[in-house]
């Protein structure tokens, strides 16, 4: 794989369809965790490659349970930061022809992650992922996932996440709005 810069908004050359759930400043990269390309396997009874998801890194050694909101890596020339949970979609079980993947994803919590781009750079296949600085709030993707996707009314839970100034918009505001909806019922 040749060298390939990436920009605030996302690797050069690399297409997104839909702009508005993909790619931008908040979802640049697309990482996700190699670890679970073989429980997807024993799963489906099909092979599960690097890709397969439609991330830009394929990652090992750093899992959902491992990394958190606000963390900071380098990786090239790039400096990186992880903004938010992947939302699996329905185009993930268009590609790979399995209608139930998206709920799957969802509910194993191996949904991946997004990345900004604090400062741009070359990125090429192999180079090292390291961390830079850990964020203060400790709020891991897999605790983000399972209040997103299980503890809906967890306001506390909610506020917690909120306080996390790397959070992306997205989610922010989906949180922001379920606190809202809570305080009015």
């Amino acid at each position: 794989m040749e060298p390939v810069l990436v920009t605030k908004l996302n690797f050069t050359g690399d297409r997104q369809a839909d702009l508005v759930h993909h790619g931008g400043y908040d979802k640049a990269i697309c990482a996700y965790p190699s670890e679970h390309f073989t429980k997807w396997t024993k799963r489906y009874e099909r092979p599960f490659f690097p890709g397969s998801f439609g991330e830009n890194l394929t990652l090992a050694g750093l899992t959902e349970k491992e990394v958190y909101i606000g963390d900071i890596f380098s990786v090239g020339t790039a400096v990186i930061q992880v903004s938010q949970p992947r939302q699996p979609c329905f185009k993930l079980a268009k590609r790979h022809g399995l209608p139930d993947l998206p709920l799957v994803v969802q509910q194993t919590g191996r949904t991946g992650f997004y990345f900004r781009v604090l400062q741009e750079g070359v990125i090429q296949q192999g180079d090292p992922l390291i961390l830079v600085e850990r964020s203060l709030s400790r709020l891991s993707i897999d605790y983000v996932n399972h209040i997103y996707y299980m503890e809906k009314t967890n306001v506390e839970a909610m506020r917690k996440i909120l306080a996390e100034p790397a959070l992306s918009k997205s989610w922010r505001d989906v949180f922001a709005a379920r606190i809202s909806a809570a305080a009015n019922s």
